[in-house]
């Protein structure tokens, strides 16, 4: 099996920090993954003024709207990660949660994919904005139903690529991995490459998400799962380990056509009696 096409997630795990964000993308090259993604917001867009009025304690201050204003970069801070990005010859990657965080993405980053984070899949204007720009796109599938995934696909396909499996909630239990969805997807899209975005805690869902077949596999990482954030518990510090277990095993697949390998015949020469 050809190896995964592997994500780092930063998202905001960089909680505002140009130096950490560029710590996570050199922990990510180090790892061997080929991607690092961010996420982008215009808050007024997003948030309500409601709900940026509340009271949020966090290292930037004491209402929400401090607090997510915090953790935003400006474009001219995003044309820098992704120029120490690409000097490292990784792809770059960002989830725009809102059609203005989209158009000034894409007016002034070529990113190599637009990611359609599970929040923004019913979102048709979004979707039909994304599908204007012709660049390739990675679609999650998290808290969505199936009517709902297949009307994303119809709107994306001329760009989609990787459909990931996908669910949305930061860490997920084990019962609600559902793993076996990758199958699914694969059988009911073909025509597209099947992965999964994982928010379990550890390896194991990762791992077998590539036993099953995942052609993408997209994780939260850090550099501290103790650190301030929403998404800390959901990502994985010993990414390198992760990495090196997801080349494994797509390895230990193998074709699946049974063969009887040169490293076996002596053996067989020595203990099979009846030949």
């Amino acid at each position: 099996m050809k190896k995964p096409y592997v994500i780092a997630e930063i998202g905001i795990n960089h909680n505002g920090s140009i130096s950490l964000a560029k710590t996570l993308i050199d922990q990510s090259y180090q790892s061997k993954c080929h991607a690092v993604k961010f996420q982008k917001r215009d808050i007024e867009s997003v948030y309500s003024e409601d709900e940026l009025n509340k009271y949020r304690e966090s290292p930037w201050g004491t209402t929400t709207r401090q607090q997510k204003e915090g953790l935003e970069f400006s474009i001219e801070q995003y044309k820098e990660l992704y120029a120490y990005t690409k000097n490292l010859g990784m792809d770059f990657i960002v989830s725009c949660w809102d059609r203005k965080s989209f158009e000034l993405i894409e007016n002034n980053l070529d990113v190599d994919y637009h990611k359609v984070a599970s929040a923004l899949l019913t979102d048709k204007d979004f979707l039909n904005d994304l599908l204007q720009s012709g660049k390739k796109t990675i679609l999650s599938t998290g808290m969505s139903n199936e009517e709902q995934i297949h009307e994303a696909v119809n709107i994306l396909q001329p760009n989609l690529e990787y459909i990931l499996a996908c669910t949305s909630t930061y860490p997920t239990s084990i019962d609600e991995l559902n793993l076996k969805y990758i199958q699914t997807l694969k059988e009911k899209y073909p025509q597209y490459k099947i992965g999964f975005s994982n928010h379990y805690s550890g390896f194991e869902a990762v791992f077998g998400a590539v036993a099953l077949g995942s052609e993408c596999v997209e994780f939260h990482i850090t550099n501290n799962r103790t650190a301030y954030g929403s998404d800390q518990s959901a990502s994985i510090q010993n990414s390198q380990g992760l990495v090196d277990g997801i080349f494994k095993m797509s390895r230990m697949i193998g074709d699946g056509i049974k063969k009887v390998y040169d490293s076996e015949i002596p053996i067989a020469n020595k203990l099979r009696k009846v030949k």
